[in-house]
This record gives C-alpha cells, structure tokens and sequence, in this order.
C-alpha cells in the first residue's frame, strides 16, 4: 500500500510544477473578481490535480504494470482514494493560504474572512466530484479517461454559479444551511464509502 502511494506521488513529482500552475492561474482568474474565490481556487485546483494524476496513470500504463506483480487490484484503488484524498488537502489548504496571504498583503481586496466551516464545504464538495469519477476513470480507462476529465472540469466551469449559491446557503448560517452543514457530510461519506467499493467491484472484472 506504502509502495503505492510512493508510486503515485514519484510519478506526480515531475509534473508538480502543473499543479501549482493550477493554483496559480485560478487564483488569478477569481481572487481579484470573486468573494468565492478560496472555494474555487482549492476545488478547481485539487480536481485538475486529481486529472492529472490519473492521465499519469494512462500515459504510463501504471494499470497494466501493476496487475502482473502480486499487488491486489483492491489495494491499487485504494492507493488511489488516498492519494485524491492527500491532493484535495493539499489544494484546500494551499487556497486557504494563499487567501490569508492576501487579506494580508493586499486588504484593499476586502476579501471575506474565512473558517475552518470553508475548508470542510469544500472537502465535501469535492468527496462528491471524486466520488462519481473514480468509478468512471477505472471503468473506462484508457478509452475514455480524456473524455471524462474534460467532460468533469468543462461541468465545473458552467455548475460553477450554481456551486457558489449552494456554499453561500451552507456559510450564511440559515436553519436550512446549518442541517445540511450537519447532514450533508455524513451522507458524502457514505456516498464516498460506496463509490470505493463500486470502483474496486469495477476495476476487478476489468479486463487489461
């Protein structure tokens, strides 16, 4: 599982300087123009993080490797989950950084203030995004894997208003955003739990 990881994250290390090119342009197009923009910036950026991770995956034939050395395909997938779950982290709290950075460099902005309530709206959103792709990706893999990430980040540029009105019922604090700050974490975490065991049912059968 250890080994896994190492893969994941040596294979990742070549092409770190793309990620914080993520960062870097989507803190640009929204921290000046958007009051959303920590949550934009940390999802966006973790999502084409998760992307690349996985294109890695195809350019290399890592599948193919994998499955001919006496590695569990269960543990593989896992290795997956929870290299998404350290990339998501690392987005949230870069965008988390860079936005208290600016509020105190640059205060003419008037950026709102943020919490820890900010960071989990967006881990909650972005367990949902990566609860759908996974089992996608590994189902369709190579013949499909292109396709699915545009189709996912070109949805996160148009679902982008309707994300920002749902974080603002879950940050103003209403009895209606307050339950579902309660209830919708549990039910993502089921949703989360459900969709690891559907992608390693799915990567199982696969044929390589």
């Amino acid at each position: 599982m250890l080994n896994l990881l190492r893969k994941d994250f040596i294979a990742l290390k070549s092409s770190l300087w793309m990620i914080l090119m993520y960062l870097a342009v989507f803190s640009i197009a929204f921290i000046p123009s958007h009051d959303m923009s920590i949550y934009l910036v940390g999802i966006y950026t973790a999502f084409a993080s998760i992307s690349l991770a996985t294109m890695i995956d195809i350019k290399n034939h890592n599948h193919h490797f994998l499955v001919t050395l006496p590695i569990s395909r269960k543990h593989i997938v896992q290795a997956k989950y929870i290299a998404a779950i350290v990339l998501m982290l690392f987005a949230v709290l870069a965008s988390y950084g860079l936005h208290w950075l600016v509020n105190l460099l640059v205060p003419e902005l008037n950026k709102p203030n943020f919490a820890l309530q900010d960071i989990l709206i967006q881990l909650v959103i972005l367990l949902v995004l990566v609860s759908i792709y996974m089992p996608l990706f590994y189902a369709l893999s190579k013949k499909g894997a292109g396709v699915i990430n545009a189709i996912f980040l070109i949805s996160l540029i148009i679902l982008g208003r309707f994300m920002t009105y749902f974080i603002q019922m879950m940050s103003e604090g209403s009895m209606v955003g307050d339950q579902l700050l309660f209830i919708f974490p549990i039910v993502i975490l089921l949703m989360f739990i459900a969709s690891y065991y559907l992608t390693i049912k799915l990567f199982t059968r696969k044929d390589l």
